[in-house]
């Protein structure tokens, strides 16, 4: 059901999708994999990260993660 909003004010756009009104599909239209340790991707004004010993898998035995092939 589409509505009436007010200004809208888009900061950053980095890879994401912003959708205003109905849909039916969205798809990505790229993909990435991330490995990092704990407390490492916080964002924000005051970040206090205490940690003791991290450790991070970095073996992934699946072959397609986000398939995005003839999404374009």
């Amino acid at each position: 059901m589409p509505a009436i909003i007010g200004p809208v004010e888009i900061v950053n756009v980095s890879g994401g999708i912003t959708q205003f009104g109905d849909s039916l599909f969205i798809s990505p239209k790229e993909s990435a994999k991330t490995f990092a340790g704990s407390g490492v991707i916080n964002t924000g004004g005051i970040i206090i990260v205490n940690n003791g010993l991290s450790g991070t898998n970095v073996l992934d035995p699946n072959l397609i993660d986000q398939p995005i092939v003839g999404n374009k």
